[in-house]
């Protein structure tokens, strides 16, 4: 019998459409990259002097493009691939997402071109049409979705019905964001930008991780396999009073939402203490989401003490780069991974790119006092995106390893016997 070796196979483009993981994944990874090298030249430009036409006020540009730029592409992979599985659905097709995902992409690069280019009136008007090219994208994603549930039979939809309620606010604060912006509103741009943070983005991050976190940690015992459902609705009640106050403050109301935020941050960081006795934090994924939960935590408790301290954005940073960034990381690593047909998520590559991006989210919360540290941090986060970006496309685009098998459409982790 003649040994035959086996060719490597070669990156093609169509795996992209395999499943709605690869898809949305290699967008949003695509503009992560994109919208990181971008923020780092700005600063760099404007350190160095280097003249550089703005349209539009860069630190705006900046939260659009981290807030709802590649986030909702990286939710739609996990809610067309991860959630059907919980729906008790097959995957739908990928090629289905296919214009809604490049209205999004398109409404982002001309929101770059209205940033830079023309008059300041024409900026406005471009970037307002690609805010709502963003908006369309997004809402046909969210329609799709909706369709999934109403198709759905199982049990238990809380947690995607969650998901559709938090992408319905992202949806609302995109077409508020464009007509907010042909107008000329940019304070009102800045709270729908805070809005979308929590009301939208953490949302879903509560949704997603309420229900994963037991299924992630499921390799290590004394974990139970349902977390309580008040859980959620306390973190889901957080988000909402804090995307509220983003709308609509009153002086007598914040001595009373700086003393929520120190008990909803002291309360997650008694959880994640208690997390750290029953689990195993040795194993690098479950010590990756252990510490997103510690940011999360954190950024709380930041927020509060702001309330007398001059902290300026480093609570913000401390929940969008240690919480979400984190958090994101660990996830989306776990979901390439399965799809991958690859039995680490976590492996070393992933492990450092986590730890440098703890040394970013310090050094971007450090600039709040040390303003030099900002181009360190967004040189740092640049280089994370853009190694996530290179290390996962090429798995993106090459078959399943291990067999021929299409690929996976569930994200778990076996659960141990």
């Amino acid at each position: 019998m003649s040994g035959r070796t086996t060719r490597p196979q070669p990156w093609r483009w169509a795996r992209l459409l395999e499943t709605p993981q690869r898809l949305c994944f290699a967008a949003a990874a695509l503009l992560l990259a994109g919208s990181g090298l971008w923020w780092c030249l700005a600063l760099l430009a404007a350190q160095q002097g280097w003249p550089l036409h703005w349209q539009l006020p860069p630190a705006m540009v900046h939260g659009l493009l981290m807030t709802l730029g590649p986030m909702p592409l990286f939710f739609a992979g996990f809610m067309f691939t991860a959630v059907p599985r919980w729906l008790d659905l097959p995957t739908p097709p990928a090629r289905s997402l296919l214009e809604p995902l490049l209205a999004q992409l398109c409404g982002w690069a001309a929101l770059l071109l209205a940033a830079h280019g023309g008059s300041p009136s024409l900026g406005r008007a471009l970037g307002a049409i690609g805010l709502a090219a963003v908006a369309w994208g997004w809402s046909g994603m969210l329609w799709r979705f909706a369709a999934l549930l109403r198709a759905s039979e199982a049990a238990d939809r809380t947690h995607a019905r969650a998901l559709l309620g938090a992408g319905s606010v992202g949806a609302l604060c995109l077409w508020a964001s464009s007509a907010a912006l042909l107008v000329g509103e940019f304070a009102l741009l800045r709270a729908l930008n805070l809005v979308a943070l929590w009301g939208f983005i953490g949302a879903s991050f509560a949704a997603a991780l309420h229900r994963m976190l037991p299924v992630f940690a499921a390799a290590c015992p004394g974990w139970s396999e349902r977390q309580p459902l008040w859980g959620l609705w306390a973190w889901l009640g957080l988000c909402a009073v804090e995307a509220s106050t983003a709308l609509w403050t009153w002086p007598p109301l914040a001595l009373a939402l700086a003393l929520l935020e120190a008990a909803a941050g002291t309360g997650v960081l008694l959880l994640a203490w208690r997390w750290a006795r029953v689990q195993t934090l040795g194993l690098r994924l479950i010590a990756m989401l252990w510490t997103g939960w510690c940011w999360l935590g954190l950024a709380l408790l930041l927020s509060a003490a702001s309330a007398w301290l001059p902290l300026g954005r480093a609570p913000l940073h401390a929940y969008a780069l240690g919480f979400l960034g984190t958090s994101l990381l660990a996830m989306a690593s776990r979901v390439s991974s399965t799809q991958a047909g690859r039995s680490v998520a976590a492996d070393d590559a992933t492990w450092g790119l986590f730890w440098v991006l703890q040394l970013v989210a310090l050094a971007r919360i450090g600039a709040a006092l040390a303003p030099t540290l900002l181009l360190s941090a967004a040189i740092g986060w640049a280089g994370i995106a853009l190694a996530f970006l290179l290390r996962h496309g090429r798995w993106w685009g090459l078959p399943r390893a291990g067999s021929g098998r299409p690929p996976l459409t569930s994200c778990s982790l076996p659960t141990p016997t």
